[in-house]
């Protein structure tokens, strides 16, 4: 399995060979990523920044006694879990088989509600890795990488390839417009008819789907089936990428962040303009891709975000930086003057605050990157 990355002037394999930092850094711009189909699959497993995360590992808030609960449920969750998959014999299941055409006598998922920052990605991995289930029992994705799988492999082909799971973990559960609606809702279904376990991940509860971004009204018979397949669990808390944190680093002037992508091997230099334009030429998909073997994203002269594809785009490059723990160090605007007001009141503000919240992390893991 490999992945090109094609550039103007040479072509890297995956991960690419970084040079020597006299060499230059790289630019994210130049890069065009192909990513396989294959790949897709064989990634959806908890990220990187997940890989040694487990139930024991998540540090609950005193003061917030559903983190704590929380732990308690998925653990339960995941024990139910072993055993055979639903369709063969002698099965230990969470929830209880039902035979076809008739509703499901309870959730055959869990549903983590909350804000961001409380470490339901830490749970959702830890749920993955707790269930007695070989790896290619389970699968673990975002989303947008959900779509993506559907949009790579086809529906049919989706549901077979994932319809002999154990579990389904689904991170960053967004409904952006009817057609993600329709088809997550359908995949779902088939998916829980073969005996798939679900979990989820968002900032909206499963029955609120949809607001503020179409005409939910018009959807809701979709919308309420995708929240049957669910059992709500509500983890509240503030967020811990700044709990006890000092504040983020101010952004840095363009002569540092330059000097820093020119000092640091691996490391990418971009202007953010530029790489806003690169975004909308490059699969959202393969943004993944375009960060491998990237040890560090230098930016200059970052500034507001012009529009909402735009936006969009860039949360979920955001996202996919946050989970290979790629420090961002940037010069212009700080991180929480991206969006504009509107785009923070409006459908998608808990995508824009949770982007906000990842960079602010990666900016302050980026700071030493300047020398002092």
């Amino acid at each position: 399995m490999s992945t090109s990355l094609s550039t103007s002037g040479s072509t890297y394999g995956r991960p690419p060979i970084a040079g020597p930092a006299d060499v230059g850094p790289q630019a994210l711009c130049a890069r065009e990523p192909r990513v396989p189909a294959e790949r897709l699959v064989a990634e959806m497993v908890p990220p990187p920044r997940f890989d040694s995360v487990r139930f024991d590992t998540y540090n609950p808030d005193d003061t917030q006694p559903s983190q704590a609960e929380a732990v308690t449920v998925l653990g339960g969750f995941a024990a139910g879990l072993g055993g055979s998959h639903a369709s063969g014999s002698g099965r230990r299941r969470w929830f209880a088989r039902t035979p076809k055409n008739t509703a499901p006598a309870a959730p055959r998922g869990v549903y983590l509600d909350g804000g961001y920052g409380v470490g339901k990605t830490h749970l959702l991995a830890s749920l993955w890795h707790a269930t007695p289930a070989e790896p290619a029992l389970k699968a673990f994705g975002t989303f947008v990488e959900l779509t993506n799988l559907v949009g790579a492999l086809g529906f049919q082909q989706t549901v077979q390839t994932l319809g002999g799971h154990r579990l389904l973990c689904i991170d960053e559960f967004e409904l952006d417009d009817p057609g993600d609606t329709v088809l997550v809702s359908s995949l779902l279904s088939r998916l829980v008819e073969q005996g798939v376990a679900l979990a989820a991940t968002s900032n909206t509860l499963p029955g609120k789907l949809g607001e503020g971004r179409f005409a939910a009204a018009d959807f809701l018979r979709e919308i309420q089936g995708l929240s049957a397949h669910f059992r709500p669990l509500r983890i509240d808390g503030q967020d811990y990428r700044h709990r006890g944190l000092p504040e983020a680093p101010a952004p840095f002037s363009d002569e540092q962040v330059t000097k820093a992508a020119y000092a640091t091997e691996g490391a990418s230099l971009d202007d953010f303009p530029g790489l806003l334009e690169h975004l909308a030429r490059v699969h959202p998909s393969r943004y993944g891709a375009l960060t491998d073997g990237i040890s560090a994203v230098c930016l200059t002269d970052v500034g507001p975000v012009p529009d909402q594809s735009t936006a969009l785009r860039l949360v979920v490059l955001a996202d996919r930086l946050y989970d290979r723990e790629i420090p961002v160090l940037a010069s212009g605007v700080p991180f929480d003057r991206l969006f504009s007001e509107e785009m923070l009141n409006g459908g998608y503000r808990k995508k824009y605050f949770r982007a906000i919240s990842r960079l602010t992390a990666l900016a302050r893991d980026a700071k030493p990157l300047v020398s002092q």
